[in-house]
């Protein structure tokens, strides 16, 4: 999940070498700007939502979209994928200490919240149909995450799923609890 824009502009650099330059200077910022966006900025309301685009289109995850730019992660996210997002919702958040999810979102603490939210990645898609009980998962942050499967029902190291969602780029399983990641030794 490496932001691909350093690629980008080394590509666009030599494209244009030994062709004469014909951009104006307003030109050359707005593609310097385009090159700054990401998947997240293309515009496509014909596809289906990809896993981001569900995130900000529920209302119950607006915690889970101000945590994902915080950690500038959207456009990570809004990519091919595949991934299998377990996505805590707001009241989810809420349990968390007073003041908990503030702190995370400062910049100086980025990295951890990085670390959180790479706890709630899996890549590839994991559906429903192929969940047993006792399955490992290895996350983005190379933490396993435990599902267990009882009367029907799925959990993820204890949090409680409480529906899924389809996405261009993935699944979403929407869960009751914050994931936090093991502590490093």
């Amino acid at each position: 999940m490496k932001n691909h824009v350093p690629m980008l502009i080394m590509l666009l650099v030599l494209f244009s070498c030994g062709k004469p330059s014909t951009n104006t200077e307003n030109e050359a910022t707005a593609n310097a700007q385009a090159v700054e966006g990401g998947q997240s900025t293309v515009q496509d309301d014909v596809s289906n939502p990809d896993v981001v685009r569900i995130a900000v289109n529920s209302p119950d995850h607006t915690t889970l979209v101000a945590a994902l730019k915080a950690a500038q992660y959207v456009d990570a996210l809004s990519n091919a994928g595949p991934f299998t997002v377990f996505a805590p919702t707001d009241a989810a958040f809420a349990k968390l200490p007073a003041g908990t999810v503030e702190n995370l979102v400062k910049p100086e603490n980025k990295a951890t919240l990085q670390n959180i939210l790479e706890y709630h990645v899996y890549v590839g898609v994991l559906n429903e149909n192929v969940v047993r009980d006792g399955m490992t998962l290895n996350q983005v942050n190379l933490d396993n995450v435990t599902l267990n499967v009882k009367d029907g029902k799925i959990t993820v190291n204890g949090a409680n799923v409480l529906g899924t969602a389809r996405a261009s780029n993935g699944i979403v399983y929407v869960i009751d609890a914050v994931l936090l990641p093991p502590d490093k030794k």
